[in-house]
């Protein structure tokens, strides 16, 4: 079965997700490549809709085992084809518990088929130089994952002769769907004299929780933990304050230190 484009779509506040995804199309090795970047808020207000010649691969981070609430309507709305399709998870070496298997369903309601999946590991959106989590992955192993992941989706699409002779791919998971979709509402984000106003948080926050004309002031109601304003900041001027998210950090870095590979699921 041949292709003629590649859709990419990621949601990567802090770069991660981003990462991995660009190093499957590289094993994909396709010429026509469509980036679709829904971090931007803006981009999550456009409805995509893809056809049976292309192949989509959709790869967004796992939020507490589950797909981000946010992007629920956004993925509702997509509109596919019979579009080959390939599901991708990302987690910060704790668990994806149900969020694979979340979103394969719902990319299966929106009419695409299924033909591969993935789980990979990114750094925790909690890590930071005090409690590094998974950091600096996805490492350079990562990567050559995700090229070699690539090369297999595109091996599977050379050997189906059509559409109609794709089968269902089993992935882990657990229906109804555990973990919780409700974000804590907290305020955890120290901002010291260092920020210069330089409004790098601002833009790169993917749900504008940040005030455009004080970076100090946080919608904590907007807000879903991605901890990118702190990884983002030039001048090292946002961190975590003691409480809830801080604990959580902790616990990240003392019980997951233990390495995990990424997952492919044919």
């Amino acid at each position: 079965m041949k292709i003629k484009s590649l859709k990419l779509v990621y949601f990567s506040p802090t770069g991660t997700t981003k990462k991995i995804t660009q190093g499957i199309a590289r094993g994909i090795n396709q010429i026509n490549v469509d980036l679709i970047d829904i971090t931007k808020p803006n981009v999550r207000k456009q409805r995509l809709q893809t056809l049976e010649n292309e192949l989509l691969v959709v790869a967004i981070p796992v939020y507490m085992g589950r797909v981000p609430a946010l992007l629920m309507e956004w993925l509702h709305a997509l509109k596919a084809n019979n579009t080959p399709t390939v599901g991708i998870v990302v987690y910060g070496n704790r668990a994806y518990e149900d969020a694979l298997l979340e979103l394969k369903n719902v990319l299966i309601k929106c009419g695409c088929k299924l033909i591969a999946g993935a789980a990979f590991v990114g750094e925790h959106s909690f890590s930071s130089s005090e409690l590094p989590s998974s950091e600096g992955r996805p490492d350079a192993s990562d990567l050559n994952h995700a090229e070699l992941f690539g090369r297999k989706v595109n091996e599977k699409l050379l050997s189906i002769l059509s559409i109609d002779h794709i089968s269902d791919i089993n992935v882990p998971g657990c229906y109804p769907y555990g973990g919780v979709t409700e974000l804590w509402k907290v305020d955890f984000i120290a901002v010291s004299d260092r920020c210069s106003q330089c409004g790098i948080c601002i833009e790169g926050c993917p749900v504008g929780a940040i005030d455009s004309e004080n970076s100090n002031l946080i919608d904590k109601e907007k807000c879903i933990l991605c901890c990118a304003c702190i990884k983002n900041c030039p001048q090292k001027a946002r961190t975590m304050k003691p409480g809830l998210m801080k604990d959580a950090a902790i616990r990240a870095h003392e019980r997951f230190k233990e390495r995990k590979e990424p997952i492919f699921f044919f």
